[in-house]
Order: C-alpha cells, then sequence, then structure tokens
C-alpha cells in the first residue's frame, strides 16, 4: 500500500541536516526591515462582479498616454500602430504557436520571424538578424559580450569596452550587470561641445574589444561624428550601435557607414509603449559575429520535395542553459510582439517608414522650435539637428515643470535626474512623434510660460 499523506517529519529533517532548528534560522539572513512580521491586510473572497469593480477602479488610477498631449518618450515612442497589427498577431495559428521549441514545427510562424529577420537586416543594412532579444538594453548588452567573445584573443586592450556617454541609467545597469561577471571593464566615450563623440578621445579606445555608440544620442542629438568613428577605433574593435529603429527612414543605415553590430528598441513598431512592456530588442551583425549571436535564428532551407523550409538553425534552446558554457543567458525572445513588429513593417514599406520617419522628424522640429522661441528655455546643444527628441535647460528644477503641466493636463517630457546620472535637475526631455499634434504643442508651450509666470511672481 503507498501511503499518499505527507511526512510532516521531513521538513525538520531537512533543517537539522543544514544545522537550523527551525524556518526562522533558514531565512535569519534576511535583513528585518524587509521582513513581514503581519500578515498582509487583504480582502476576502470576492464574486466575478466585485473583483471586475475593483479592477476597473484601480486601472481608472491610470492616465493613458494618448488621452492628454504628451511629451514623454526617451526610448518608448508613441507611434501609430494600424489596427491591422493586433487583427492578425491575434489570430489563433499566431497568438497560440509561441517560440516552436523544435526546429522543424510550425512552418507558419517559423516563416513570418524568417520575414522580421530579413526585414532587419534590410533597414540596418547588415546580413544577419537574430529573431529579437527582450528589449534594447539586453541587446546592448549582450552585443558587448558578443563582442568579446570574438574579439579578446586579439585586442591591444583585453576585456575592455567603451560606451558613450551619457546612457540612461536603466540602460547601463543592465550592461554593467552583464559585463562584471565576466570582468570585463567599461570605460566612458566622451562627448564634445556639440553632444557628439569626441573623435579625438576615441582614439583612446582603438584596440579595445567593442565600442557601444548610439544614433542619435540619448539627448536625441544626431550625431554627425559617428561615420568616422570605426576607422579610429580599428577593425580589430566592434563598433556596436543603438538605434531609433524608425530614424532609419531618414538616416543612413549604420551598416553602410562601419557598423559591426547593430541593437535597437523595436517597440515603434507594431506595439505601443504598453506601460513599459512587453517590447522587443533588435540584433544584427555581420557574419564575423553569427556563432557569437544571441537568441535565436530562423533558416531558410528546402525539404525533399523541393519546397521552401524553415528551422530554427546555429543556435537551439538547449544551448542557452549551459550555465557558463553558454553564449548567452536568453534562450527565448519576445516572439509575439516581434511578429506585430514584422506586421507594422511589411504594412508600412520603403515608402511608408520614410513618410513616419518624416512626421517624427517633423514633429520634433515644430516642438523644439516652439519651445526654444520662451524666454528663459534654452536649448542643451544648440545648432544640432535632433530627431524624435530633444532636451532644454529650465531656469529651475523640471520636476516643479513637470508637476505644474501635470496640473493642466500635459505630461510635459522627461526630468533627466531621475535617469541619467550627473543629469542637472533642470534638464527637460521632451519627445514628440507623428501622434502630436499642433494643438499638444501650444499647450506645452502655454504650460511652460504660464509655469514661469508663477516662477516670476514668487521671486517677486
Amino acid at each position: 500500500m503507498v501511503d499518499h499523506l505527507p511526512n510532516l517529519g521531513r521538513e525538520f529533517e531537512m533543517l537539522q541536516a543544514m544545522g537550523f532548528s527551525s524556518i526562522d534560522d533558514l531565512f535569519s539572513d534576511i535583513p528585518q526591515d524587509v521582513t513581514r512580521d503581519t500578515p498582509l491586510d487583504l480582502p476576502g473572497p470576492q464574486t466575478e462582479e466585485e473583483i471586475w469593480a475593483d479592477a476597473q477602479r484601480l486601472l481608472s488610477a491610470n492616465i493613458p498616454m494618448n488621452s492628454r498631449p504628451n511629451f514623454l518618450g526617451a526610448g518608448l515612442y508613441e507611434n501609430f500602430v494600424p489596427t491591422m497589427v493586433a487583427a492578425m498577431a491575434t489570430r489563433g495559428e499566431f497568438l497560440t504557436s509561441y517560440t516552436p521549441y523544435q526546429p522543424e514545427v510550425s512552418q507558419g510562424m517559423l516563416q513570418a520571424l524568417w520575414e522580421f529577420q530579413t526585414m532587419i537586416s534590410e533597414l540596418v543594412s547588415l546580413p544577419v538578424s537574430n529573431v529579437s532579444v527582450y528589449d534594447a538594453s539586453t541587446a546592448a548588452a549582450e552585443a558587448l559580450t558578443c563582442a568579446v567573445r570574438v574579439h579578446n584573443r586579439k585586442a591591444e586592450q583585453k576585456n575592455i569596452v567603451y560606451v558613450s556617454k551619457w546612457l540612461p541609467d536603466y540602460r547601463l545597469s543592465v550592461i554593467e550587470n552583464y559585463t562584471v561577471g565576466g570582468g570585463i571593464e567599461i570605460r566612458t566615450l566622451e562627448w564634445d561641445e556639440n553632444g557628439m563623440i569626441d573623435l579625438d578621445f576615441a582614439k583612446e579606445a582603438n584596440g579595445c574589444c567593442a565600442v557601444y555608440v548610439e544614433q542619435p544620442n540619448p539627448f536625441g542629438v544626431i550625431d554627425e561624428n559617428l561615420p568616422k568613428l570605426k576607422e579610429i577605433v580599428g577593425e580589430n574593435t566592434a563598433l556596436i550601435v543603438g538605434v531609433n529603429a524608425t530614424s532609419l527612414g531618414l538616416i543612413e543605415a549604420p551598416g553602410n557607414w562601419g557598423a559591426d553590430i547593430v541593437v535597437g528598441e523595436g517597440q515603434p513598431f507594431g506595439i505601443g509603449a504598453t506601460a513599459g512592456g512587453p517590447i522587443y530588442g533588435i540584433f544584427a551583425c555581420n557574419e564575423k559575429y553569427l556563432r557569437q549571436m544571441p537568441g535565436r535564428i530562423v533558416g531558410k532551407t528546402i525539404d525533399d520535395k523541393g519546397n521552401d523550409a524553415y528551422t530554427l538553425t546555429l543556435s537551439t534552446r538547449e544551448q542557452h542553459i549551459r550555465r557558463h558554457k553558454a553564449t548567452s543567458n536568453i534562450c527565448s525572445n519576445e516572439t509575439l510582439i516581434a511578429l506585430m513588429g514584422s506586421i507594422h513593417m511589411s504594412l508600412l514599406g520603403p515608402y511608408g517608414l520614410e513618410k513616419l520617419s518624416i512626421r517624427n522628424a517633423a514633429s520634433c522640429q515644430a516642438t523644439k522650435e516652439a519651445v526654444c522661441s520662451i524666454e528663459g528655455i534654452e536649448l542643451l546643444y544648440p545648432n544640432t539637428c535632433s530627431y524624435n527628441e530633444f532636451t532644454i535647460i529650465l531656469p529651475q528644477s523640471a520636476m516643479s515643470a513637470l508637476s505644474y503641466l501635470d496640473s493642466l493636463g500635459v505630461t510635459g517630457g522627461l526630468a533627466l535626474e531621475e535617469t541619467t546620472k550627473n543629469a542637472e535637475s533642470n534638464w527637460l526631455h521632451i519627445t514628440a512623434t507623428d501622434q502630436t499634434t499642433m494643438a499638444d504643442i501650444s499647450k506645452l508651450v502655454d504650460g511652460l510660460e504660464s509655469w514661469l509666470e508663477t516662477l516670476k511672481e514668487v521671486s517677486a
């Protein structure tokens, strides 16, 4: 007879084997200030109607981005997404298939993902793309560790990578987490007075494993120095470029001016900001990095009847769970979200992408001209071209201005002191997209002018 009752003494035997006398002893390393001595104050059981009413009450506290003038961006952008994207992505054959774990299954999904790879390769002008990673930050970190694996043996500066100045904290922290375990040293590339990479300083990066820069840079400035950077850092140093994907309808693809690896956030294609996630990162590279590239890769071949066939190739799921022997800790991807991106890119086509880029650039320029015409407000990097976003200098705290604008029903942007180390408290980062209207710009300008008037009244 099998005894199905649990052995109530087993947990105490395990504790004694480890040298503990109680559960409290086992968790004694946890600081007291993060432990909870009293039970959570949770409501009792509820009916479906009560749960739904509570959910609506809680959700009503959120303010949808598109319900008011919105100038918040800095990595996540509110572009128009055609309804056809969701209509196609939520079809059962796409919505339920997720990632095919065996290389031979789900031909429809595999073909769709192969098309995604093809479009990303064409977008950035590099021959190889994977099926996506988690987001732009993980893509940047994976690119740096990939480059170290490829270049470290011949590098003059072993285990050293350079990253652009003023990277936001959320991206830099991911890069640091990825590199610290491998003993990789991160150094910083300085900028010149125009907010562009200092090419004289960049000579120090010659012979290192990798250099990571962004185009446009974190302040939205289009860096005209970047096309000269590959020649300076040398052939045995990977030039990694982080891109704003929609800008590539106007700005030259990095693969055409020396980039070895291109990464970025795919979110503007296919989905909205969605409260920060889920999103997906893009990753493309030269063939030199193919075997060390993270994530999943779909290949196209023919079957025994001569028909087109698609399969996962080079990189299997099992390969990514081999601990220290693995090339990457990413063993999956954002398949459904990347699929939405590929649907959006297909609907846009080359002409639609160019039109989207022009609309973003035009909205940014119109907003910048209007805001910088206000007396007392200056552009952080004047005499530069911007895409999607720019940073201004206010006479007082950016948080104060944002709070005032919020009271008027305007989301005025991002206070960079919240996201970027060493940023001044009066730096306000403003984003404009194809969804920004002239009425939105007028409300932002009126709000800033009114805020400045209140400052004068207080000082008087």
